[in-house]
This record gives structure tokens, C-alpha cells and sequence, in this order.
């Protein structure tokens, strides 16, 4: 395959790719706050406003408002932030991949070309 610049090779279907995994990690997003406020509600009894801004503080590593009053409380809020700290790492890896990808396209494209120069 003869890629003689790395620009034309790079085409628009690369922007899509990184839309693409940015939706789909603030669909992540949206998800896991939603199952946050729905067990903050069920398990601790928290308001949906309550229960909103600890599922978010949890989700952004930040850690609960509240401290949880119930043992059944205690133990949903220490799996959703472990579950917490794997998407926070897994959505950020979702939306830097593509953008890291294109990158390392671009080193090798210019690698490629300063082989041809050098006449290898």
C-alpha cells in the first residue's frame, strides 16, 4: 500500500472513529449513572437528587456526600465505586484509543517516508 501522505491517508472515517468512541463512552457514562442513582435510591433511600450527586461524585472518583447509614447501603456503595473506578479508566481509554491510533499512524508515515528519502 502506497501511502505517500500521511494527511490523504488519514481520511474523515478517523473523526468518526473518535465521535464514535466518545458517544459510546458517554453512553457509558449515562448508564452507569443511572444504575447509581436508581441503587442509591432503592438501597439507601436518598432522594433522586440525593442519590444524583453521590452516584456522580462516585463516577468522577471524587467519593460519596453521604456516608451510607445501612449495611445493605454500605455494600452497594463500595461495588458501584469499584465499578466506578474500572469505567472511569475504561471510558477514558475508549475516547483516547482512537485518537492515540491516528497519532501512531502519523509516526509511521512519517517513518516511511524517511526510509524512501534515505533510499532503504
Amino acid at each position: 500500500m502506497k501511502n505517500s501522505n500521511w494527511k490523504t491517508y488519514l481520511n474523515p472515517l478517523s473523526w468518526f472513529q473518535i465521535g464514535r468512541g466518545v458517544l459510546f463512552g458517554v453512553f457509558l457514562l449515562l448508564f452507569s449513572l443511572g444504575v447509581g442513582m436508581i441503587g442509591f435510591k432503592h438501597y439507601i433511600g436518598k432522594s433522586w437528587a440525593d442519590a444524583f450527586i453521590n452516584s456522580a461524585m462516585l463516577l468522577t472518583g471524587m467519593g460519596p456526600v453521604d456516608e451510607p447509614e445501612t449495611d445493605g447501603g454500605k455494600i452497594f456503595a463500595g461495588i458501584f465505586s469499584l465499578y466506578s473506578g474500572i469505567i472511569f479508566l475504561s471510558i477514558v481509554g475508549l475516547m483516547m484509543v482512537p485518537i492515540f491510533h491516528k497519532y501512531m499512524h502519523k509516526l509511521n508515515m512519517e517513518s516511511e517516508d524517511k526510509k524512501k528519502q534515505c533510499g532503504d
